[in-house]
């Protein structure tokens, strides 16, 4: 994932630094100062709606550190990484996404730090083989977005989408080179179903997006019947007065999102602290309040979003092994893109 052309790497990361599209940055601070005690750099594909209140909070708790947030999706990260890397030096202390596998290879490749933030043993831990390299700060989940003014009966199953005729031609999902959590959502259902699922979808229609915030505003406006879309994001639009409505199958898309620091980071000790304060009480409230999962057990979940609790997203999402995913990456975009032309 980091062989990419570093002409087309530098292209994106001009557009991730100054927003373009579904990205976004907040608290813009240019490059980094030489003062590593008031600054903090963070990566995330999470949506203004969700890092905003929390940076919000970490800034109340720690006022004379500097944030600056870039969001993107995972792809544009990436990218904009690697094209750092080359140059000889990471801008950013701490990357927050919901593509799994690029953490693992990150691991792999020696560029994350271990640690362990306080209060771990309180946590939901979705990952088997943790060694601190990564920690959950959201267990997402991803399910069927309607359009309540054209669709009058929930789906009962995701195979209702590949094959009834309501949502031919009417169905959206983000693209997975693009979106970690369309990639993921997509790993899941070729999981459970195959890849022939993945065709049926197809062949009734389904079409491909931009970007997970862009498929739900498709659906919003009726452009789509529906889409395959992420909880928090869709909340955000449904608290909008937007005629949406989230359905969960029974086969439970749950795509768990990663924090971690980077082990060349410039302001190690506020990446530190930065992570400690996601996984308190106080930000994970505001992680549910977002309309998505926390990764802990006392937080009081908000009942308009009808979100699964944090037990139950863990114990009933589909199963994977992240590992294989990471070298089942790829492929598993090229048949997709290759199929979605």
């Amino acid at each position: 994932m980091f062989k990419k052309i570093l002409v087309c790497a530098l292209m994106l990361a001009t557009l991730l630094s100054v927003g373009c599209g579904d990205d976004k940055a907040g608290d813009k601070g240019g490059a980094k100062d030489k003062n590593p005690a008031n600054k903090l750099v963070i990566y995330t594909s999470m949506k203004e709606s969700l890092i905003g209140g929390i940076v919000e909070g970490f800034k109340a708790k720690n006022p004379g550190i500097e944030v600056d947030w870039q969001s993107a999706g995972a792809g544009k990260i990436m990218a904009k990484l690697d094209a750092e890397r080359q140059s000889g030096h990471l801008m950013a202390d701490i990357i927050w996404t919901s593509e799994v596998p690029d953490f693992y290879q990150m691991k792999n490749e020696g560029l994350l730090e271990k640690y362990r933030p306080a209060g771990f043993e309180e946590l939901l831990n979705p990952f088997d083989d943790y060694d601190g390299s990564f920690t959950a700060a959201r267990l997402g989940t991803l399910g069927i977005v309607v359009n309540t003014g054209k669709v009058t009966t929930d789906p009962a199953s995701w195979e209702t989408i590949a094959t009834d005729p309501l949502y031919k031609n009417s169905f959206g999902i983000a693209d997975p080179a693009l979106s970690g959590t369309a990639f993921m959502s997509i790993a899941l259902l070729e999981k459970q179903f195959g890849w022939d699922y993945i065709i049926r979808l197809h062949d009734n229609g389904a079409t491909k997006s931009k970007g997970s915030g862009r498929v739900i505003d498709d659906t919003a406006d009726g452009v789509l019947n529906a889409c395959l879309g992420v909880d928090y994001i869709t909340a955000g639009k449904i608290d909008k007065g937007a005629p949406l409505k989230m359905v969960y199958p029974h086969e439970l898309l749950m795509v768990p999102s990663p924090v971690a620091i980077f082990k060349d980071a410039d302001h190690k000790d506020n990446a530190k602290k930065f992570v400690d304060y996601l996984v308190t009480q106080e930000a994970q409230q505001k992680v549910a309040e977002a309309g998505t999962v926390p990764v802990r057990r006392d937080i009081q979940m908000p009942e308009r979003y009808n979100l699964p609790a944090p037990e139950d997203a863990l114990a009933n999402g589909i199963k994977i092994n992240y590992a294989e995913v990471l070298e089942q990456k790829d492929d598993i975009v090229k048949k997709f893109s290759n199929l979605f032309k």
